[in-house]
């Protein structure tokens, strides 16, 4: 059984904890990495932006780009399709937002992305994937900043990608692969597949970041165990619980994982989220940004359906104290909650949408498509 890893080392960046947040739309900005990063140390990744958003200065990609004051290394993900445009975000990203960290995504389920030969469709591209890591990798180097990805298993079972695109990060110098242990197709749907992180741990000598299906510490554990992998990206199990990084740092340093918050430890947690949002995007904006964590914080515990109703409408921290008030502290955290999925889940897709004669060639160089400058984000 491989050993534990207590941190992970990406090129020049050292992570105390093998614990990556995963970037979500919407979720991962400045406030709520903060909130993490309070909890426990990891790497935590802005929301993903585009390529061609920041080289052209479209301003919604660069107002994505704010960092906490104490956010002291700075990890973005990029997407991108064209190498020449991927190489000039990269570059900027380096010099002008000073990031110590920039990952490539390439596991994006999301059918207006699959559509332009984007996010997990493009790997099926070979030799276009090597030609954007290569133009990542060589735009970085100057700041010596790693670049890593980000991948799924494939397009579906039939037209599998996971290990080639490692054997290509690693041939292109990517610091580390993360591998969502999922098909293109099955979106968030269904049970990942640990085994193929496995696959592509024994297939590859770069570090193996595995996602998917960790809901609680204990999960993550046996994730690094089971394949070997060199740490862990955690997304949709954070969502309403940003404790979980303090309980994965302790998992991952030997030490006995906290306790199970009660409510009145939860109200001070979502307190805390809706005041970093407000300090960040001020108060109004901040409490809208809110409302959309309240039912992930308070999932499984008492309250009734109509305080749940008015948090929902929250406009105000003040509001918010006097909404709280009506919470149980002493109600415990709900058990059956423990190793079960949060966020989106849905069903598989039918099929996979691709750009007409998608498959008929594997190598793309050349045929790359032009993405939006606002694609959506995921992986």
């Amino acid at each position: 059984m491989p050993a534990v890893p207590d941190s992970l080392t990406l090129g020049s960046l050292r992570v105390e904890t093998p614990v990556v947040l995963a970037p979500m739309a919407g979720i991962t900005n400045a406030a709520y990495r903060r909130l993490c990063a309070e909890q426990g140390a990891g790497l935590y990744v802005c929301e993903m932006i585009t390529s061609r958003g920041l080289v052209e200065g479209d301003e919604t990609t660069r107002k994505m780009l704010v960092f906490d004051d104490l956010e002291s290394v700075r990890s973005v993900q990029l997407y991108g399709t064209d190498p020449v445009y991927v190489g000039k975000a990269v570059e900027i990203l380096c010099a002008d937002f000073g990031v110590s960290h920039v990952d490539l995504n390439f596991g994006c389920p999301v059918p207006k992305v699959t559509r332009k030969g984007g996010g997990g469709a493009l790997p099926w591209k070979r030799g276009l994937l090597g030609e954007v890591l290569e133009h990542a990798v060589a735009a970085a180097a100057p700041y010596d900043v790693p670049v890593t990805m980000k991948t799924r298993k494939g397009l579906d079972d039939d037209h599998l990608t996971y290990l080639d695109a490692g054997r290509i990060a690693q041939e292109t110098g990517v610091a580390a692969i993360a591998l969502h242990g999922r098909t293109v197709q099955q979106a968030y749907s269904g049970q990942a597949d640990w085994d193929a992180i496995a696959a592509l741990v024994d297939h590859v000598d770069i570090p193996v970041l595995g996602n998917g299906d960790i809901w609680e510490a204990a999960d993550a554990l046996r994730m690094v165990e089971q394949t070997g992998a060199a740490g862990v990206v955690v997304g949709r199990g954070c969502l309403g619980r940003p404790w979980l990084f303090r309980d994965l740092a302790a998992a991952f340093h030997g030490e006995a994982v906290a306790t199970l918050p009660r409510l009145g430890e939860v109200k001070a947690m979502m307190r805390r989220h809706a005041e970093l949002l407000s300090e960040h995007m001020g108060q109004e904006r901040g409490c809208k940004e809110f409302r959309k964590h309240i039912a992930w914080y308070l999932k499984g515990f008492p309250a009734g359906g109509e305080l749940r109703h008015q948090l929902a409408l929250v406009d105000s921290l003040a509001s918010l104290d006097v909404l709280l008030d009506g919470l149980d502290d002493d109600a415990p955290f709900p058990a059956r909650e423990l190793g079960t999925p949060r966020g989106r889940q849905g069903a598989p897709r039918k099929k996979v949408v691709l750009p007409e004669g998608w498959l008929d060639d594997t190598d793309g160089r050349g045929a790359q498509l032009r993405e939006d400058a606002d694609e959506a984000t995921g992986g």
